[in-house]
């Protein structure tokens, strides 16, 4: 008996079946990546590959049309050969096109302005494209730019997006400047330069809150954000850092959590007050993660407005996240006065971060006396009797320990 012939399958089982497919990994998941027009007056959808970030249309019978713009026809204008046979087949249909395209544009007298899913596509592209990168910062990237186009700026013409950010009466400085940033790197994913204008970075020192104050947030609001707030005030970690805290991070014997580090930090393991651990462990235990960061920030903007209006202490709708963060590397500079122990508390890579907290600690304690007692104690007695009178530990010299106490 004759073997029958085998029978040829599709490439992948999603294509027969008609649904987009990523012709290179044959992946589906995939984003929509705007509309490419056809010289028909009619559109097929593009899409942009998750896994492979190759971009393609859909459905593929459309790569065989020409196409409008001069990018889509070096795209797919490209038809295989045998090595006797010249490759590009469709060069003269290419030509016309492209003929055709200059006496419309010449009619026209301006370039279309993109439509939206051509500017949504772009901007899926460029979060792809940062990924790629190794963009720490791409989400931030990715929505400022989304909030140029929403208020009205062609991304694709660096002067509109000029006269945008120009008029923006609210933005500073430095977020002007950031903006400018994230708008350059799209350009460069696009191939496309310009002249960025000059925003410069305003240096100004940040509030810091009374402990009174701090505490006051943290009884006010509910158990779950409370205990964060607690945790920022013990770490003085980055919001960004506690955020990230997963339950094995935590030592509840010895009362330390491991801070994995954001925004080029350095890790850290770090002591926390009971109170913190208290709180925590009444916490249920849901997922893998402690905190879910977006709704403690919504909470903590209603939060702190109730309790402004409850206490009628307006000071307390200055105080964010970040600021118990500069809260605690000015205490515990203003304790040691030791800028390494600060630095590496905060988990800074480089001193001259740190160095802001000399400045504070000097503008939020202008009116302290520096002045202090001092007593050595060279046996456990004696220690525990300097701290039942409030001294504190300093420093052990040749084995006797020194304690101080303000005047």
């Amino acid at each position: 008996m004759g073997e029958e012939a085998p029978v040829e399958k599709p490439a992948f089982k999603i294509e027969a079946e008609n649904k987009p497919v990523c012709p290179e990994c044959g992946s589906a998941r995939l984003y929509k990546d705007g509309l490419r027009y056809l010289a028909d007056n009619t559109s097929v959808q593009r899409y942009l590959c998750r896994e492979c970030g190759y971009r393609f249309s859909w459905p593929r019978q459309h790569r065989s049309q020409i196409l409008k713009t001069k990018r889509d026809k070096f795209n797919v204008c490209q038809v295989g050969g045998k090595e006797a046979l010249p490759k590009n087949l469709a060069k003269a249909v290419c030509a016309l096109t492209e003929t055709n395209e200059k006496t419309t544009s010449g009619l026209a007298g301006a370039t279309e302005k993109p439509t939206e899913a051509d500017i949504k596509g772009k901007i899926v592209e460029y979060a792809f494209w940062l990924q790629k990168q190794g963009v720490v910062s791409a989400k931030n990237r990715v929505a400022m730019v989304k909030r140029l186009a929403q208020l009205g700026a062609n991304l694709l013409d660096p002067e509109s997006v000029k006269t945008v950010i120009a008029k923006q009466q609210t933005w500073s400085s430095s977020y002007k400047m950031l903006v400018t940033y994230a708008y350059e790197g799209f350009l460069k994913m696009l191939g496309m330069t310009w002249q960025r204008p000059k925003y410069k970075q305003q240096q100004a020192l940040p509030f810091i809150p009374t402990e009174e104050e701090l505490n006051a947030l943290i009884v006010g609001v509910g158990p779950k954000l409370g205990t964060f707030l607690q945790g920022l005030k013990d770490t003085g970690a980055d919001p960004g850092e506690l955020a990230k805290l997963r339950w094995i991070d935590v030592n509840f014997q010895n009362c330390t959590v491991n801070i994995r580090p954001v925004k080029g930090h350095n890790p850290r393991i770090l002591k926390v007050s009971n109170e913190f651990i208290r709180r925590l462990s009444i916490m249920p235990r849901k997922g893998e993660y402690i905190f879910h960061y977006p709704s403690l920030q919504k909470w903590f903007k209603i939060a702190k407005k109730r309790l402004a209006r409850k206490l009628n202490n307006p000071r307390l709708l200055k105080i964010t996240f970040t600021t118990f963060r500069h809260w605690k590397g000015t205490m515990e500079y203003h304790k040691t006065h030791d800028l390494l122990h600060v630095k590496k508390l905060l988990g800074h890579k480089n001193i001259n971060s740190t160095m802001v907290y000399v400045n504070l600690e000097q503008a939020v304690f202008t009116n302290t006396n520096d002045e202090f007692h001092v007593a050595t104690a060279t046996t456990v007695e004696e220690a525990c009797k300097l701290a039942q009178v409030g001294f504190e530990y300093f420093t052990t010299i040749n084995g006797v320990q020194i304690f101080r106490k303000r005047k």
